[in-house]
């Protein structure tokens, strides 16, 4: 589902992504894990093409986007949760939801959203700012859901959120994925959530994939040393 391929990013002459190569299957989630300052971010946000790339391949599904805007992604099959959620506090939850609708030209949030967020739906008039860290997280989702995408990218989605909400976040993209056919990509710091949600795990240390390996025969030790200050 998606491919980067000798995948460069820079802020000016500093490289921050070098020659990176990665494949994610269909209907796969990937874990990316790596203390702060090691370029996930900055990766996740080179995919979506708020930040580009000066070299490589981004292939999602076939198509290299890697001269596409954002915009254009996000109608070819990528929904971004970025770090922080960045809501629209001042909308409702009706409304940000809304917003995510613009690439499919549909007037209607799909029922399934509010099956697998309830309180959205409960919620859907108040503000977006008035909800709490945990429900502004599902609404970031549901958001980047609405625009139908193929691939899920999240970045650093448990960012400020209780413990006892990330195990059910973990359960609830698995239930996703499963329901939707989606492929899930997602950073994290969190070792336990990315355990709980990830078919594979990948850590990356300045700029460069250093760990890959299937969720089950990931040895956490050694992931944790890269995770160590």
């Amino acid at each position: 589902m998606l491919e980067l391929k000798d995948y460069k990013v820079s802020y000016g002459d500093s490289c921050v992504i070098r020659n990176l190569n990665l494949k994610i299957k269909k209907g796969e989630i990937v874990a990316l894990l790596g203390r702060n300052g090691m370029g996930k971010t900055t990766l996740m946000k080179s995919i979506i093409g708020m930040i580009p790339a000066q070299k490589g391949e981004c292939i999602l599904d076939g198509q290299d986007l890697i001269h596409t805007k954002s915009y254009k992604r996000v109608a070819s099959g990528i929904g971004f949760v970025p770090q922080g959620r960045m809501i629209f506090s001042s909308m409702s939850v009706k409304e940000n939801i809304e917003t995510g609708l613009t690439v499919t030209k549909s007037k209607h949030i799909p029922e399934d959203l509010f099956e697998t967020f309830p309180i959205l739906k409960e919620f859907e008039h108040r503000k977006g700012g008035n909800l709490s860290g945990g429900q502004q997280q599902q609404l970031a989702i549901a958001r980047a859901l609405a625009s139908n995408p193929k691939l899920l990218v999240l970045d650093e989605p448990t960012e400020g959120i209780q413990p006892s909400i990330i195990k059910e976040m973990a359960r609830t993209l698995r239930k996703i994925r499963d329901q939707r056919g989606l492929t899930i990509f997602v950073s994290e710091q969190v070792l336990s959530f990315a355990l709980d949600v990830a078919d594979r795990i990948v850590v990356m240390e300045h700029g460069s994939i250093v760990y890959d390996s299937p969720r089950d025969s990931t040895d956490e030790n050694v992931v944790s040393s890269f995770l160590s200050v």
